[in-house]
This record gives structure tokens, C-alpha cells and sequence, in this order.
């Protein structure tokens, strides 16, 4: 549904430069764009009218990083570390996905996160192992009412090897064509290596005028050797996204924020995979942006709400824990729930380069989420709105869904989406992975071994005890 659409007497979170929080307005859509914020008002004829009272109202949410062609195996990796990931996707099992299968993958994903107020993803799609399996990638996303990035990357291949090929190139040229709903990167990691083999891509990128998404500050993987090859060449912009950041010195940082880069953390990812503590902490010290994202549905949630109160949960347990190590107690939080509100929208749209998305006014486009639901205790009373959204909301909570002006999701569900026939496309891509794979290899790498533990001796452990109920007490 598209046309003048008015949002009624909500809460509105603006995350405008002065951080107007608004009770009881209204936001009206004309077009694709946001083309009035106040109350009671006066609305063209035939605008679409949604009751926002007693909801927030407010902009749609980033993701500036997430493997959406791993979604069709959602939850398969629930118990992985960082090595079950890299074995079973880089080296086992990742070559085995057909051009379907990515299809099947960026539908199921890109609907996932639309539906839970996501408006803008970035698609980091390194399972681009032809140009076929890219199109499909593209296919998928441009099928679901979203705004999308499409970070192309190859992990079967070295990047100055697929960046160089006549058939990347084509695809550019087909696909990439200045759509605003979708835009595009360059999605490969910076070993290290002294040799800098990543410079052709590097170089590839600067000729296209896009930018570069790369994994950097992964413990055993990617580290500041990669951040020192990347500054000496002159390939650190400030378009540069850095994805979780978590291993990284003191000089990488000073290099990421002397050159305007941000990073996108996945506090979910850093706290289970090994990737390194979530950075936030030193994000903050050295004045680096920050964006948040889910990394991949094959082990974590497809929201923000998560990525939100983990990175919250994270940066404040660091907090207490230096604080308790030196005899000393926290008596206010320096990360507010404000804060990592402003990372799940208007850090996504710096990281993009997007300044007209990210926040609600006048003129900017019109991606647009109420939270709402009144079936739900937990939606009263609304004290204190940014703690709400970053505690307290859930993706059932994600009431009303508009993309560049456009209702894709309202009373709580999606609009206009054959969801039985996704699920049947997934269900054949589950299908030939688990045949290729055989029975006892898919359910090995489902149940990774458990690590044998040994409980310590208790010097307190009693050894003559007799209960009371021995003497009948």
C-alpha cells in the first residue's frame, strides 16, 4: 500500500539531531518520504489512518551486517565456536549451495528482518561462488518490499581473483543500477598477509566507487596486521565498515577513527562465536561510530531488540567487571539505552552514507516502525521510551512496517507475502544440504563434541553428615 499514510498519537523517538522525543504526535507519509511530524494533523483525503496511541513511532531499523543466505539454516549452529563455522562454511560445505539455495536463504532472511522493523540490511554475501548464485542473491532481495545492501563476496575464492573476472563485471553493470533500494559493496576480509594480495580488490572497489565491508579484529583470523595494510595503502575510508572490531590494539582503533571508518558490532556473535569481547567499550574511547547487526540466523536472533540489549548487557557487565577489580563500585552507566537506539538507526544510516535514513523528519525518506500491542502486558506503562525499545519490545511488538513510504507490514503482519511458499523453497534447500551432506555428517556438525570438564574439588564437602531426618528431626 503506498499513497499518504498518518501514524495517530504516538510516542514519537525522532532521533533527529536534537533527539526530540514527541508524546501523542502523529508522523504523515507522502509518498516516500516523511512529510509532517505534530499533533492532530490535517491529512489529504484519502490518507490510510494506523492508531499508534500507546506505541512508539519511529525510525526503521539497520542491520549493517548479515549473512542472509545462511538463514534457511536457522539455528543449525546453535552450539558452534567460530571454528565449527569456518570449518563447515569455508572449507566442508559452504561450496555446496546452488544459485536456489541463496535464493531460498535472502527470502526467508530479508522477510525475517522486515518483519521485525529492520527496514534497511546489509546482505554480506559471501556465498557468491558465481554469478549465478549473485543473481539469485539480488533476485531474493529485490522480491521483498525492503531496503538492501548487497555486499558481494566470494569465501570459495581469493577477492582479487572474483573481482577481476569479465563475469563480476557484467553483473555490476546488469544489476547495480542505482536503485535506492538496493545498494551494493564489496564484501572480503584482510588476512594480513605482507604481501597485501587484497590490493587488487582494493583497487577494484576505488574504481567502482563503492565501498569496502570487511571482517576485522577476529581473534585467530583477521587482526591489526590487515588495519596496518589497509591504512599504508590508502584503502581505509571514511565509507570503510569494519565488522566486529573486537581483537583489535590501540593503534588499529586511532587508524579506523583518524580515517572516519565505523564498526558494526554483533554483540550476539562476539559473545558466543570468539570473535573478541563486543568492542563498545573502546569503540567509545577512541570516538569511533558504531552500528549494530546480527551476523547470521544459522546461531543467533534476527532482530535488533536482541543486538540492542546484548551490546547494552555486554558493555555494561565489562564496566562492573574492571570496576570490581579494583575494589571499586559503578554508580551510573556510561552506555544508555538511548545510545544503542541511536546505533540500531542512525549509526546504520551513517555507516551507509545515508543521511536521509536513520531518523524521522520532514523531507527524509519515509521508513517508518511503530511498536505497538496492546495484547501484551508488557506494552504499558511506556516511562521511559528508549529504555522500552531496547528492554522491553520484542519482534511480536513491531505493530505497523513502512519501507520508502510503503505499508509492508501492519497489525502485526506482513503484507502481501506467500509465506507458505517461502517455507517451500526452504524446505528444498534443507532438503539437498542434508542429502549432500549424508545423515551422520549433518548431525555431526549440528552436535559439535563437548569439551570434557572437570568440577574441582571442594574442600567443604561433608563427609560425616547425617541429615536431621537419620534422628527422626
Amino acid at each position: 500500500m503506498t499513497g499518504s499514510i498518518v501514524l495517530r498519537g504516538g510516542t514519537v523517538l525522532t532521533l533527529d539531531d536534537a533527539r526530540r522525543v514527541l508524546p501523542g504526535e502523529d508522523v504523515l507519509v507522502t509518498g516516500d518520504e516523511v512529510a509532517a511530524i505534530g499533533p492532530a494533523l490535517a491529512v489529504p483525503a484519502g490518507t490510510t489512518e494506523i492508531d499508534a496511541t500507546g506505541g512508539i513511532v519511529m525510525p526503521g531499523m539497520i542491520d549493517t551486517h548479515r549473512h542472509l543466505w545462511q538463514t534457511a539454516m536457522r539455528g543449525y549452529g546453535a552450539d558452534w565456536t567460530l571454528t565449527q563455522y569456518f570449518v563447515w562454511y569455508y572449507l566442508e560445505w559452504g561450496k555446496v549451495f546452488r544459485p536456489e539455495d541463496i535464493y531460498a536463504g535472502n527470502l526467508l532472511g530479508a522477510l525475517e528482518a522486515l518483519e521485525a522493523g529492520v527496514t534497511t540490511t546489509v546482505d554480506w554475501s559471501h556465498g557468491l561462488q558465481t554469478t549465478q548464485h549473485a543473481d539469485a542473491a539480488a533476485d531474493a532481495l529485490q522480491a521483498v518490499p525492503g531496503r538492501f545492501v548487497l555486499a558481494y563476496g566470494n569465501i570459495q575464492d581469493a577477492p582479487a581473483n572474483w573481482t577481476a573476472t569479465p563475469e563480476f563485471r557484467d553483473f555490476v553493470s546488469r544489476r547495480i543500477t542505482g536503485d535506492d533500494l538496493l545498494g551494493f559493496q564489496l564484501a572480503f576480509d584482510v588476512t594480513g598477509d605482507p604481501a597485501f594480495p587484497e590490493k587488487p580488490a582494493f583497487e577494484v572497489a576505488r574504481e567502482l566507487g563503492v565501498p569496502v565491508t570487511t571482517h576485522a579484529g577476529v581473534w585467530g583470523a583477521t587482526g591489526d596486521d590487515g588495519i596496518r595494510l589497509m591504512h599504508d595503502h590508502g584503502f581505509m575510508t571514511p565509507e570503510t565498515i569494519y565488522v566486529h572490531g573486537a581483537s583489535l590494539s590501540a593503534d588499529s582503533y586511532h587508524r579506523i577513527a583518524a580515517t572516519g571508518g565505523s564498526v558494526s558490532v554483533s554483540t550476539e556473535s562476539e559473545q558466543s562465536a570468539g570473535q573478541g569481547y563486543p568492542p563498545t567499550w573502546a569503540l567509545r574511547k577512541h570516538g569511533i561510530p558504531v552500528s549494530l547487526s546480527m551476523d547470521t540466523s544459522v546461531w543467533w536472533s534476527g532482530d535488533l531488540f536482541s543486538a540492542m540489549r546484548s551490546t547494552l548487557g555486554a558493555d555494561r557487565s565489562r564496566e562492573h567487571l574492571e570496576a570490581h577489580a579494583k575494589g571499586e563500585t559503578v554508580t551510573h552507566a556510561a552506555l544508555r539505552a538511548e545510545q544503542v537506539v541511536e546505533w540500531a538507526t542512525r549509526g546504520g544510516a551513517h555507516a551507509l552514507g545515508r543521511s536521509d535514513l536513520g531518523r524521522l523528519e520532514v523531507g527524509k525518506k519515509a521508513d517508518v516502525v511503530l511498536l505497538k500491542n496492546d495484547a501484551s502486558p508488557v506494552s504499558f506503562p511506556l516511562l521511559n521510551p528508549y529504555g522500552h525499545v531496547a528492554f522491553q519490545a520484542q519482534r511480536a511488538d513491531v505493530h505497523t512496517v513502512l519501507v520508502n513510504g510503503r505499508l509492508v507490514k501492519r497489525d502485526g503482519r506482513l503484507v502481501d507475502v506467500d509465506l507458505p511458499a517461502v517455507r517451500r523453497r526452504v524446505e528444498e534447500t534443507v532438503e539437498h544440504l542434508r542429502g549432500r551432506l549424508g545423515e551422520e555428517a549433518w548431525r555431526k556438525g549440528m552436535n559439535p563434541d563437548v569439551p570434557e570438564t572437570k568440577v574441582l574439588d571442594n574442600p567443604y564437602t561433608y563427609t560425616t553428615y547425617q541429615s536431621d531426618s537419620t534422628h527422626g528431626g
